[in-house]
């Protein structure tokens, strides 16, 4: 792939792209892929070859769609508020946040995340921040920090638990959407809501995910039962 450029990652989503709802946010309409585009059928191994990343942005993930259904179904969490939706791909909960009333700024490293972002954000009529930054470590000024579908590395939720819980102390609510990863840290979550996602076994093990959408616990705080 030629080096790329707004221009050419816009013209890429769009190419291999259809605008459909995704299952469990209808209200919501996102540039994903499907069957029908090649970038369905292409694995991690052959997007290597040509320069292109795995595309997250591509698809609406249950983490994310549980979380956008738990911010549209609860929009007081996030109205009038900053909002940092982490690790945001097509910016589904982003943009459901938005939608809820709050000024939201959609952040994802990979490079194709800020044309999906804006596309995304004009099909549903929002108006979205964007940062490319590393921000896990960082002290931005969030009052809710949004994170779908973060648990799936140990090394990695480590990192973010740390940061979770930094942000946390300083007065950030943190909204996690976990379709039951792997290193989901259960024992330092609070339950809010349990979804039933429809996915596609194409991305899953499964035609439909239980979603649970957490928040991080406060020391000494009961846990919900799970």
């Amino acid at each position: 792939m030629t080096t790329l450029t707004p221009q050419s990652a816009r013209a890429f989503i769009l190419e291999n792209t259809a605008l459909m709802a995704p299952p469990h946010v209808p209200e919501i309409c996102l540039h994903l892929a499907d069957e029908a585009h090649d970038l369905w059928l292409k694995t991690e191994e052959e997007l290597a070859e040509i320069g292109l990343p795995p595309p997250f942005w591509a698809f609406a993930w249950a983490g994310g769609q549980g979380l956008a259904r738990y911010v549209l179904d609860n929009p007081h969490v996030v109205a009038g508020k900053r909002v940092l939706d982490f690790a945001t791909g097509s910016g589904l909960v982003a943009i459901a946040a938005a939608k809820s009333g709050a000024h939201v700024c959609a952040a994802d490293i990979d490079p194709f995340c800020e044309a999906a972002v804006a596309l995304n954000a004009a099909a549903n009529d929002v108006e979205l921040d964007f940062t490319a930054s590393d921000l896990i470590g960082g002290d931005g000024d969030w009052d809710v920090l949004l994170a779908g579908d973060v648990f799936y590395e140990k090394p990695f939720a480590e990192r973010l638990m740390v940061w979770f819980e930094k942000l946390r102390q300083r007065g950030t609510t943190i909204l996690v959407g976990d379709p039951g990863r792997s290193y989901l840290p259960k024992d330092r979550l609070n339950k809010l809501a349990a979804y039933e996602v429809p996915v596609t076994r194409a991305l899953e093990d499964a035609e439909v995910k239980k979603t649970t959408v957490w928040t991080l616990a406060h020391d000494g705080q009961n846990r919900v039962s799970r």
